[in-house]
């Protein structure tokens, strides 16, 4: 007989926790961590560029961009039922700032809203994106709350890019290769129970991973024509941030169990660790490039994490 005692888990009601959309929840989504945590559920680095953005005489809830591409992101919360006054506002926002990545959470949706965001992401070309978030709050007996966001509405990325790649002289066998490869890697991933791998796959030589914190990530990197592989530490403009870092070079290479290339661009900043000889084609040794890959991203992730974090935290 087992003898473990589970506790009652209950639901909160939303307007218990944030009474007002703009000035409480909006406010509270806002803040690094609570974005980490919604980026994490969509597969997108979400980094804050400004409450309340203006689209003529209206404003949205929150723009962000996604970290690495530098896409438009546009947020809109309801701690409501869909609505089409929303529905409407998401199409608006996203135009007036030429958004790629479109969210909309609420607390629950229509059919006829699903439909209709749904419609979007198979009607709509491969570099627009629309996410429909249902957004509840938990707590087991007498706990904190803890909100969990749900994806109701996201994109079909093989969908869209293979739909749209039949006319496109900008996709081709390379990128669809890139695609495959990645796709191929999360689902590895996931199957060993790794939780890092919560980006959609894309057509590029890199496949970003969340640190929990904006302003650097990590990103794993393909080379097909060099036939190497490499897990970084990207760093967006902030010198001081990879300066700091780079003063605990040798203790990093020991952690990390590899020789680091310190990369220094006009913005961006790079902490890299590479695999040579790693033959793509070579469809008996995946799992061996899938296997390394994962290794480093794990290590990378539990070195990182919490010196990034530290740092901005003294800053």
């Amino acid at each position: 007989m087992n003898n473990n005692k589970l506790g009652k888990l209950s639901k909160v009601d939303l307007r218990e926790i944030w009474k007002n959309e703009e000035y409480d929840f909006s406010a509270w989504l806002a803040e690094e961590e609570n974005l980490a945590l919604l980026s994490d559920e969509l597969g997108v680095s979400i980094k804050l560029i400004e409450r309340e953005a203006g689209v003529g005489k209206y404003s949205l809830d929150i723009l962000a961009e996604e970290e690495g591409t530098g896409h438009k992101i546009v947020i809109e919360n309801q701690l409501e039922n869909t609505d089409h006054d929303h529905l409407g506002k998401i199409i608006t926002y996203s135009a007036g700032h030429d958004a790629k990545i479109i969210v909309w959470i609420f607390k629950d949706i229509c059919e006829e809203h699903r439909s209709a965001i749904d419609w979007l992401n198979d009607n709509t070309g491969d570099d627009l994106h629309f996410f429909a978030v249902k957004l509840e709050v938990w707590k087991i007996n007498e706990s904190e709350s803890a909100p969990k966001f749900q994806i109701i509405c996201k994109p079909n990325e093989w969908k869209k890019i293979v739909k749209h790649s039949s006319g496109s002289k900008d996709l081709g066998s390379t990128e669809l290769k890139k695609l495959d490869f990645w796709t191929k890697l999360k689902s590895y991933a996931l199957d060993k129970k790794v939780t890092l791998f919560t980006r959609t796959p894309n057509p590029y030589h890199w496949y970003d991973i969340s640190i929990g914190t904006s302003g650097a990530h990590i990103s794993l990197t393909i080379g097909i024509r060099e036939s190497k592989i490499g897990c970084e530490l990207y760093i967006d403009d902030n010198k001081p941030l990879f300066e700091h870092l780079k003063t605990k070079k040798m203790e990093l290479e020991g952690q990390l169990n590899g020789k680091l290339e310190w990369i220094v661009a006009e913005k961006a900043c790079r902490i890299v660790l590479r695999k040579e000889n790693a033959n793509l084609d070579d469809e008996e040794n995946t799992s061996t490039l899938f296997d390394w890959m994962i290794e480093k991203a794990v290590v990378f992730h539990k070195v990182f994490s919490p010196l990034v974090k530290q740092y901005k935290n003294e800053q």
